[in-house]
């Protein structure tokens, strides 16, 4: 390890001559009027010059006969045996005799320091050699080997760097060192192997400097690149145009900094370029103008795209392109359309990418006919359309109900010479499915499946939307379960549309099963999932188990919402259960969800019927105090109570308030005051209502007949309770048998 690997004292050289050819490299490699030297502690010069060729069972140590020979006998030999391959490497630089040395099997037979001392002579031949790629290779070969036995990267560019004063190739070595570690990921190495060289007096060479800022800024190193950057300036290697544009790229990305400084910065690289006299190439301007773009200031980018030209600067679609595609993306395609308008104006052709962009906005924003005429252009122009594209072709069409339409393009697509992908087919399915053709979008499937194209996701779920729109609620059944075959499981949204099925179908258990399902598969319900339970457990009377449903929410930290707990005690109220009512009521108000209009109406509605009507006015007044605007149904509720305990002043009083609200009343409210008015003996009121509800083409239904009938009746006019009992037959409106008694 000591000995330095290009002493002057040399027991060996390689004198000049031309090497053989290498198939790597492709070149031919001579190295004229120089002298590799180097001295081996325990190895004969003499042996390595011998042209005598080591077989592979020459090469393999011998168990019976190491047991008959000295310690220092057996690591002398296995050294000649390793150092004779490194001779015939330095003899010929030929790479299908070195390609077969590992470091790692080499060091399982002639061990650590042997193996480590022949890497470095191979390695610092091929560096003055100029052979980089070769370099690269054995580099790569003796990291993996530090990074599986544990060993400091480190300290490996000193293991390697022995005497790099000696050493002519020290620079390819450096570079060599720098692009392994940085292609590798392993950016902190590589950092320290550029320090490291710089320390020793090694240059790294501007193309692996470049290559390693270029790595730190995929990586969004951000101290490493500032630091990198200002030692390039500063000590070299002197910064190129490529250098200058890696940082536009790393300061115009979405990932440095705030949107002001980062393009503050990218102005400085433009202004620094200018004072070192560095012209700024046309990727460098297309990279300023993507940076201006993202941060939303489209207007200063055009505005520098003027200037550009004003200047006779190079400018291609590229640079165009982000400023239309900036426009589109703030739902201004038609200043989209002015820009590319422009570019072609400036002789500068739009590509596939100018097309699509401008396509795709257009049809997003409704605007397909604008699409298709661009489309027609881009065909003129010989520009062969991309399947982004004809995507966004079919997006737009399917959006507008042109499935004829986007089916031929379909059909277009496949005569265009490209391959249908599940992409294609998915944005047709879902367009069918949207709008209710599900034969077509099932046809579709089914053809994909043909065509060797599985469906994913977004096939079924497309498919499982579409027959629960129509209400095939069975079908989409079926999709879901092809899903979960297919080992497929949907996410939350997908899975409250089957859950809503199976509640409109009657199948609790199927829901409640499904609830759980999904939290296996890591799809977590939410709200909206148990919130469609409970209505349907509400709706079919099975309040307990509903309102059971509410410590499983909250103990998946999800907290019931206003409609949830409206759900709950309308349930209980329908029961006339007002002791859960107050209970449900209270539970809502700790868990701070205020109620709503809806919730008000609930309780005032259950309060009124159960005759308690001050709480429920009450409750009314609180409705408006806290900013709710009550509706027909609250009105309507608190009218129907006052009607109830005989206090029509009241009930004619909310009646005028909706008037002055203009809140326009119900049948329901007509007949709740009607009642009330019969009640009191005031016929007058209700035949002036009755009037009123003509005048205003209301019609009456059963109820209204019915209390109209017997209105008459216990007031004592018989006859015309029997006229319009009469009247109401005629019709055909089917009246309740007490009223019928009556």
């Amino acid at each position: 390890m000591g000995a330095c690997l290009f002493s002057r004292n040399t027991s060996f050289s390689l004198r000049s001559g031309t090497f053989h050819k290498l198939g790597l490299c492709s070149r031919w490699i001579t190295a004229k009027n120089n002298c590799f030297c180097y001295t081996f502690s325990n190895v004969s010069g003499v042996s390595l010059l011998e042209d005598t060729d080591y077989s592979s069972s020459n090469c393999e140590s011998n168990s019976e006969n190491e047991s008959d020979v000295p310690r220092q006998s057996i690591d002398h030999g296995r050294r000649i045996k390793l150092f004779s391959c490194v001779a015939r490497v330095a003899k010929s630089l030929n790479w299908s005799v070195a390609r077969k040395i590992r470091f790692t099997g080499a060091v399982k037979k002639y061990g650590f320091d042997n193996s480590i001392m022949g890497f470095k002579i191979i390695l610092h031949i091929y560096s003055r050699a100029e052979m980089e790629l070769e370099v690269c290779a054995f580099l790569r070969d003796l990291i993996c080997y530090y990074r599986e036995a544990g060993l400091d990267l480190f300290g490996m560019f000193y293991t390697v760097f022995d005497c790099p004063h000696e050493v002519e190739g020290s620079v390819v070595l450096a570079d060599a060192l720098i692009k392994v570690f940085a292609s590798s990921i392993m950016l902190e190495n590589a950092v320290d192997a550029f320090t490291q060289a710089k320390k020793i007096g090694v240059q790294p060479g501007i193309r692996a400097s470049n290559f390693l800022l270029k790595c730190l800024v995929e990586s969004n190193e951000k101290e490493f690149i500032v630091t990198l950057f200002e030692e390039m300036k500063n000590h070299g290697p002197v910064p190129t145009v490529y250098t200058y544009t890696i940082m536009m790229n790393f300061y115009c990305n979405r990932h440095c900094g705030q949107d002001g400084v980062r393009m503050e910065q990218a102005t400085d690289i433009l202004e620094e370029m200018e004072a070192a006299g560095i012209k700024p190439s046309i990727v460098t301007y297309g990279t300023y103008i993507l940076g201006l773009c993202r941060v939303g200031l489209i207007e200063v980018a055009l505005n520098f795209i003027h200037e550009l030209q004003r200047n006779g600067q190079p400018l291609n679609c590229y640079c165009y392109n982000s400023i239309i595609s900036a426009f589109v993306n703030r739902g201004e395609p038609y200043k989209a359309l002015q820009v590319f308008d422009e570019m072609k104006t400036c002789w500068i052709a739009p590509d596939v990418y100018s097309y699509s962009i401008l396509i795709d906005g257009f049809c997003r924003f409704g605007d397909v006919d604008k699409g298709l005429s661009l489309f027609e252009e881009m065909e003129k122009c010989n520009t062969k359309p991309s399947l982004v594209t004809y995507s966004s072709l079919l997006k737009g069409l399917c959006k507008r109900g042109l499935m004829d339409t986007s089916f031929d393009l379909f059909r277009k697509v496949g005569n265009s010479g490209y391959k249908y992908d599940q992409h294609a087919y998915n944005i047709l399915i879902a367009g069918f499915c949207t709008h209710g053709d599900m034969e077509s979008a099932h046809g579709l499937l089914e053809e994909m499946i043909k065509n060797n194209l599985s469906p994913n996701i977004a096939s079924y779920e497309s498919l499982v939307l579409g027959f629960c729109k129509i209400g095939s609620f069975r079908k989409a059944f079926k999709y879901f379960d092809f899903m979960a075959k297919a080992g497929i499981f949907p996410n939350t949204f997908i899975c409250n549309h089957v859950i809503d099925g199976y509640c409109n179908e009657g199948l609790m258990e199927d829901a409640l099963k499904l609830t759980d399902e999904m939290k296996k598969h890591g799809t977590i319900p939410n709200t909206i999932t148990y919130s469609m339970i409970i209505n349907m457990l509400c709706k079919n009377r099975k309040i307990e188990k509903a309102l059971e449903l509410i410590p499983v929410m909250l103990k998946c930290n999800m907290f019931p919402n206003v409609v949830t707990y409206s759900m709950l005690i309308d349930g209980f109220a329908r029961q006339e259960n007002l002791r859960k009512v107050v209970m449900v009521y209270s539970s809502m108000l700790k868990g701070g969800v205020t109620p709503d209009s809806v919730t008000f109406t609930i309780f005032i509605n259950v309060l009124s019927t159960t005759g308690r009507v001050k709480e429920a006015y009450n409750l009314f007044k609180e409705m408006i105090l806290k900013g709710l605007n009550p509706d027909k149904i609250s009105y309507t509720s608190m009218i129907a109570g006052f009607c109830r305990s005989k206090d029509m002043r009241a009930a004619w009083e909310l009646f005028q308030e909706m008037a002055q609200r203009d809140i326009l009343p119900s049948v329901v409210t007509y007949t709740c005051l009607i009642d009330g008015f019969f009640k009191v003996n005031r016929m007058d009121m209700a035949i002036m209502l009755v009037e009123e509800m003509s005048h205003k083409k209301l019609c009456p239904d059963p109820v209204t007949y019915s209390v109209l009938i017997r209105g008459y009746g216990k007031l004592g006019f018989v006859d015309r309770a029997q006229q319009l009992y009469d009247e109401v037959r005629r019709k055909g409106v089917i009246l309740d048998t007490f009223t019928f008694k009556t």
